[in-house]
Order: C-alpha cells, then sequence, then structure tokens
C-alpha cells in the first residue's frame, strides 16, 4: 500500500506546531542568550558549583532549541526528498523517504509527549528513592537492579545525577538508594515510574535453581527549590547521626557524618551518607524530606479535590510493571499495556517508550477525572 505522504507530512507539521508553541522558542532563545551572556563573564570560574550549573543549563537550552528547529529542518528535507523521488520516478528515493518518515514519527512522537508535561511540579528536577520489598535477597538485588537501569538511562541522555544515599544488604543488593536526575522535568518524566515494580526469574540465589518472585518500590519526587514554602519547625524533626557503611555493613567512615531524619508528625524518614560531612548530609536530608513533604501535600490536595467531585477511584495499582526473565522474556507495563521482549535492552536504561507511554497513560487518566 502506497504511503500517503502529503497527510503524514501535515501531520508532523500540526504536531510540531503543538510542540513549539509549548517549548516557547521565544523565551528559550531569551534565556540561550542570557546565559551565553553569564558564561562569558570573565569572573565565572571563580565560583566553580555557579559556573557548571550555568554551562549545563546553557548547553540543555541550546539542545532543546536545536531539537525542536532541527525537526522542522528534517520535515522540510523529507518533503523535498519524496517531491524528488516522485519526478525522478526513484523507487530507491522514495523508499529511503518512508524510512526517514517513520523515523521523523517517532522523534516527533517523544517531542509531543514533552506538551504532555504541564502539572503543576513536572518541570522540577527529581528525586528518586529506590526500596527493596517481598522477596528477600532477590528483591535486594532487584533493586540495584532498578538502580541501574535508571542511572542508565539518565546517561544515555546526558542528564546528570547524584547519589545521595545507598543503604546495602548484608548478602547483595540494595535495602534502598536514593538519587537526583538534575535536568528540568526529570519530575514529569520520571513521575510515571512511580510504584512497585514485580522480577519474575531463576533466582542466582538459590541452589536449587527455583523461579523467584521480588517487588521493589520506586518513589518519585519533585525536588525542593528556594521558593517553596515548605517550614519544618525543629520541633517536628528527629535528627540522628550514624558512622557510614558500605556493602556488607562495612564501615566507610571513620566519623559519624551520616544523618537519619524523621518528620515527626508524618514518619516520613531520610537518610543520607554519600556526602563527606554531617553538615552536608543534613542540607541534602533536610533538602529530600522538604521534597517529600511537598509532594505529600499535593496529594493530599488532590484527594481532597477528588473527593469533593465524588470521584474517589484509585488511578494507581499497587504493581505496575512486571520484568519475566523466566520461563520467557517480557516486560510489561500493567497500566499502559505496553511489552517488549528484549529485557537486557529495558535493564540497561531502554526504558523511554515505557516513560512515553506512561505519560500519555496519566494524562488521559487525569482529564477523565477532571
Amino acid at each position: 500500500m502506497a504511503v500517503d505522504f502529503e497527510t503524514e507530512i501535515k501531520q508532523l507539521r500540526t504536531t510540531m506546531a503543538s510542540v513549539r508553541e509549548v517549548t516557547d522558542l521565544e523565551r528559550l532563545g531569551a534565556q540561550i542568550a542570557e546565559l551565553e551572556e553569564q558564561a562569558s563573564a570573565p569572573d565565572l570560574w571563580d565560583d566553580v558549583e555557579n559556573a557548571q550549573k550555568v554551562t549545563s543549563a546553557m548547553s540543555r537550552a541550546k539542545a532543546e532549541h536545536d531539537k525542536v528547529t532541527g525537526m522542522d529542518s528534517r520535515i522540510d528535507d523529507l518533503e523535498a526528498l519524496v517531491e524528488l523521488g516522485r519526478e525522478e520516478e526513484d523507487a530507491e528515493t522514495l523508499e529511503e523517504a518512508e524510512k526517514e518518515l517513520a523515523s521523523l514519527r517517532k522523534a516527533v512522537e517523544q517531542l509531543e509527549v514533552r506538551t504532555l508535561l504541564n502539572g503543576e511540579y513536572d518541570i522540577r528536577e527529581a528525586v528518586v528513592t529506590i526500596r527493596s520489598g517481598a522477596g528477600g535477597v532477590d528483591a535486594a538485588d532487584f533493586a540495584e537492579m532498578l538502580m541501574r537501569m535508571y542511572l542508565r538511562w539518565a546517561e544515555r541522555h546526558d542528564y546528570p545525577t547524584a547519589v545521595l544515599d545507598t543503604s546495602y544488604a548484608e548478602e547483595a543488593g540494595l535495602k534502598s538508594a536514593t538519587f537526583e536526575v538534575k535536568v528540568p522535568y526529570a519530575f514529569g518524566t520520571l513521575a510515571v515510574e512511580a510504584g512497585t515494580h514485580r522480577l519474575v526469574r531463576i533466582s542466582p540465589f538459590d541452589n536449587q535453581g527455583r523461579r523467584q518472585t521480588s517487588f521493589a518500590a520506586v518513589e518519585v519526587v519533585p525536588l525542593i527549590e528556594s521558593t517553596d514554602t515548605i517550614d519544618i519547625p525543629e520541633a517536628d524533626l528527629k535528627v540522628d547521626v550514624f558512622r557510614s557503611s558500605g556493602p556488607g555493613g562495612q564501615s566507610v567512615n571513620t566519623t559519624d557524618s551520616a544523618v537519619r531524619m524523621t518528620h515527626i508528625p508524618t514518619g516520613t524518614v531520610v537518610s543520607m551518607q554519600n556526602e563527606k560531612s554531617q553538615i552536608q548530609n543534613r542540607a541534602a536530608a533536610l533538602r529530600v524530606l522538604q521534597s517529600r513533604l511537598l509532594l505529600l501535600k499535593k496529594q493530599e490536595q488532590d484527594a481532597a479535590r477528588k473527593e469533593m467531585a465524588g470521584d474517589i477511584k484509585a488511578s494507581w495499582g499497587d504493581q505496575m510493571r512486571s520484568y519475566v526473565l523466566h520461563p520467557y522474556q517480557m516486560v510489561k507495563d500493567l497500566r499502559t499495556h505496553h511489552e517488549v521482549g528484549s529485557t537486557s535492552a529495558v535493564l540497561d536504561g531502554d526504558i523511554d517508550d515505557f516513560i512515553d507511554a506512561g505519560i500519555r497513560w496519566k494524562r488521559s487518566a487525569d482529564r477523565e477525572q477532571d
């Protein structure tokens, strides 16, 4: 069946018009100009931390601008390629145009997903916490597999990350780990990864080679900003200090620099041990605690709004994705029904299609509830 290039190209242009509107290229261009001015200051590198922030923000803004404008150029080039193929009646050129159309469709769809990230905190950086659940040592190993999966995903996109805390299990894997993904829209992008993940495989820790099902929980919260009003009275905090530990419980620090912070009214607990000093760990713990309380506050407001609207159905199930390594290979999201057979690719960070499907699913569910 012949490809209707005119209709396909028209649809791509319509979608890109929405992408440009949301991206606001004029605002983005002004932001780039401002960052370039800051980056050209002769004393920029007197403050290394600020210099890195400025240059990273400039690089990301330019990449986002080029991604949108570059897509428009690719659509123009595709249109020219189709015209050339038809004028020359060249089947090979038209076949090349079909391949480029398929590639463009996927690229534009991924850009379109950004237009759906319009929640209150979607633009924020993200704090991700992974905890092992039921399943013993397999669950701890699974938590470490998920940690690697998300860090590899961030690495694929050149997103900077910072590991804030790692609590190692005794035999293998992690009891829990917390890390930041330090790019705009990280929260909106990764929020759909929150929930319970399930792993089914032949346990490498079972000498009888039996199949084991294990679970791990993923929590994603928006990073707190200085403009947020989350005041925590000192009386509501309990702060404990202890010695940092590495794999197998071994001490990695000879001083009591690790910090465990408990918010007494909600029972929320945050531990930090990856910074060098107790002061740095305390600051990081407070930042993550504020981020969690910020999201908790929003969830309470959303729950109250839904209750007033008479809508009390749950939108997130306890188990949102299954990773099956035996007796067959499959990763399936139980909300969106998106599934793939290449489990090794997914666990190596190839999760963009799952994230995109999740964002579309969540926005559709939100519209139904409004």
